[in-house]
């Protein structure tokens, strides 16, 4: 099969694709053949190092496909299911992998394969943001940092659906309207807005009950100076670098303040739990209250470009890859 891999970390250059063999499935193991496979910004941490990992290593950790190989001992699927899976291994930049079985889900007729690789690893992340790392209520108003990313646009939506009053940045103007299309109340272009001030104008100068912030350096300071008093900081990436190294002591400064730095590992460490957690984004998904924006679709040989088009920022809501 051919598969994109990668000898050594750094920018997209070093992503490569190459003729490689794959096993058959191991014990508990199934073979997904794939249809459509996710591109999220962890793998760019993966790529450049910032996340290690073993190398040399094929890259990706979501897609969705059929079933074409079971391996011994799996009895929970069969040949032909349709499938997807978010949490790796590492590989799904192929045209087919090899997955535990408890890892995958099985998708229902209502999600695409297009929509499901362009939405478990996003969609599953914002379910467990906004209903148990910091569960909203109607009536709350939220800052999200990147609201026209892939998250951002599921996790405006969501919010508005619940009755959250969604204030979301995002870094240039043409993607403004994007991000109020998709639900958010008041949109902020963290490159021009004084947007620390700006939240503070809009919630009468309490600030925000929670900021959910995937940005990471950029965004810190001023995400910590949005929030009401004892505050929850919710830091679930790094697209523009870690978050600096920072005294404890900030968060009492600043108001008794929570930090939070969650993944979607951590709250879909069961089978039941990833199965709950799909099945909660499955059903907002067929509800019609949230709806996937593929805004961008390369071959699995341009995989390299998919990924200069990320850190261009120039990319909106989700992208695909297809073998």
């Amino acid at each position: 099969m051919r598969a994109i891999r990668f000898d050594n970390t750094g920018g997209p250059e070093v992503l490569e694709l190459h003729d490689v063999e794959l096993p058959p499935p191991g014990p508990g193991q199934i073979r997904v053949k794939h249809t459509a496979i996710g591109v999220n910004f962890i793998d760019t941490y993966h790529r450049s190092g910032l996340y290690p990992i073993a190398l040399p290593s094929g890259l990706g950790l979501e897609a969705a496909g059929t079933v074409d190989a079971l391996g011994q001992g799996v009895t929970s699927l069969k040949l032909g299911d349709r499938v997807g899976y978010c949490s790796g291994p590492i590989g799904a930049y192929a045209e087919a992998n090899n997955v535990p079985a408890d890892r995958v889900v099985k998708l229902p007729v209502t999600v695409s394969d297009d929509v499901a690789a362009a939405s478990l690893l996003k969609g599953m992340t914002v379910q467990y943001l906004l209903k148990r790392t910091f569960p909203v209520k109607s009536g709350d108003t939220i800052l999200f940092h990147a609201a026209a990313g892939g998250v951002g646009l599921i996790a405006s939506q969501w919010a508005k659906h619940l009755g959250v009053t969604v204030i979301g940045t995002v870094g240039s103007d043409d993607k403004v309207e994007l991000a109020r299309s998709h639900g958010c109340a008041h949109v902020l272009n963290i490159r021009k807005d004084d947007w620390v001030q700006r939240v503070r104008d809009i919630t009468g100068g309490k600030g925000v009950p929670v900021v959910y912030d995937s940005i990471g350096k950029d965004t810190w300071t001023g995400s910590l100076d949005c929030l009401a008093v004892r505050g929850f900081m919710v830091s679930f990436g790094n697209s523009s670098g870690a978050v600096p190294a920072f005294e404890p002591g900030v968060l009492s400064a600043k108001g008794s303040l929570y930090l939070t730095r969650p993944t979607l590992m951590s709250y879909t460490r069961t089978p039941q739990e990833l199965q709950e957690t799909a099945n909660d984004l499955f059903a907002v998904l067929g509800s019609g209250a949230v709806k996937i924006a593929i805004n961008q679709r390369f071959k699995l040989a341009d995989a390299r470009a998919a990924h200069e088009a990320l850190h261009s920022r120039a990319t909106t809501g989700a992208t695909i890859l297809t073998p």
